[in-house]
């Protein structure tokens, strides 16, 4: 009997170590948003490719993530959790994440940690961001040859050089098919506020808007279009589909997936090094959504020309001759933006009206 429990003892002691072994063996990898993961945008779409990225790698991976962070002292907090709870690699998916990324950072130097859409990088810290003006000038040609009003409404969340930049570029493809165009901005200060969204969407409407582009990440924009019945619009870091035809004719789509892939691989393999990656159109990080019957063929074949010729290399959105908005020169004809500018972007073009928010 004591031969027995002896064996049995040590059988549970060896299921007991083989287990803490897989344990070991998992790489744990946390997700930050600073919205609801169910938002049908921005951060469902992030979301949806940490769920990819587990998927790929199966019981190699844990997967941690916390939603609805605010952007600050809470964010810090949470990052110190997952740090603490074991996370080898930690993704925060919000501009506003940046500090307490590097300020956790620093903290825990056999971390690793990717912060989208941010510029601060440390020997532990890489950023990570979607070329979405390459989307945006898509759109804006899209917008500039369907509107009837010429009046283009534009829903803004921060005025940082993301979203700055997707300002100009809608702006100047639009201006490009329609010389009467218009842009009205209304800036939230908000990433996520649907009943915002859809005060700022109406109140576009209202004022003779027949187009809303939106930087926001709630369907609300396009939930309000079609509840009114008027105005189209695109989908904003997800398909958002579910409004297509109209008012939804196309969309922006993060596709976010092969990189969570590939920067995991890197921590599991210990070749992970800091990068800033900046990718768009070509390398599959922004995609395009389905071009809807309601676009006339004729624009729908230009758009999908234009997406062509990005993919290939051989157009750049910001390609001179373009103003500042003061009326100098900011690109000679022929000229193309740099990286640099184009990252720090804090000016509007010629031709839009209004005072960038301080």
């Amino acid at each position: 009997m004591k031969l027995l429990k002896f064996v049995l003892s040590g059988a549970a002691l060896a299921l007991s170590l083989a287990g803490a072994v897989a344990a070991q063996d998992k790489t744990k990898v946390g997700f930050v948003y600073v919205g609801p993961i169910n938002d049908g945008g921005w951060n469902q779409h992030h979301h949806d490719s940490a769920l990819e990225m587990k998927a790929h790698f199966g019981d190699k991976v844990e997967l941690v993530y916390q939603e609805s962070v605010p952007e600050g002292a809470d964010a810090e907090r949470v990052l110190t959790q997952m740090a603490l709870g074991g996370a080898k690699l930690i993704f925060t998916t919000s501009f506003g994440y940046m500090d307490p990324t590097i300020n956790v950072a620093k903290k825990f130097p056999n971390v690793k940690f990717e912060h989208a859409t941010g510029y601060k990088t440390t020997d532990n810290v890489s950023v990570y961001s979607a070329r979405f003006y390459e989307g945006r000038a898509i759109q804006g040609h899209i917008a500039g040859s369907m509107t009837k009003s010429n009046i283009i409404g534009y829903i803004a969340s921060y005025p940082i050089p993301e979203v700055i930049r997707g300002i100009n570029s809608a702006y100047l493809h639009a201006k490009r098919v329609n010389p009467d165009v218009q842009f009205k901005i209304i800036w939230l200060f908000s990433w996520f506020d649907p009943a915002k969204e859809a005060d700022a969407t109406t109140t576009l409407l209202e004022q003779g808007a027949d187009v809303v582009l939106q930087h926001t990440d709630s369907t609300a924009p396009l939930a309000t279009m079609a509840k009114a019945g008027k105005g189209i619009g695109f989908g904003q870091a997800a398909d958002m589909a579910e409004y297509a035809p109209s008012p939804r004719v196309s969309s922006i789509i993060d596709l976010w997936a092969p990189y969570y892939i590939a920067r995991t691989q890197a921590v599991m393999d210990g070749t992970w090094t800091s990068v800033n990656t900046w990718d768009g159109i070509k390398a599959g990080m922004v995609g395009i959504g389905e071009i809807s019957s309601v676009v006339p063929a004729d624009v729908k074949a230009s758009a999908e020309a234009m997406k062509a010729a990005i993919a290939a290399g051989t157009y750049h959105p910001f390609t001179g001759p373009i103003n500042k908005q003061d009326g100098s020169v900011w690109l000679k004809d022929g000229e193309v933006a740099d990286d640099g500018t184009l990252a720090g972007m804090g000016f509007y073009i010629e031709g839009i009206v209004g005072d960038i928010p301080k």
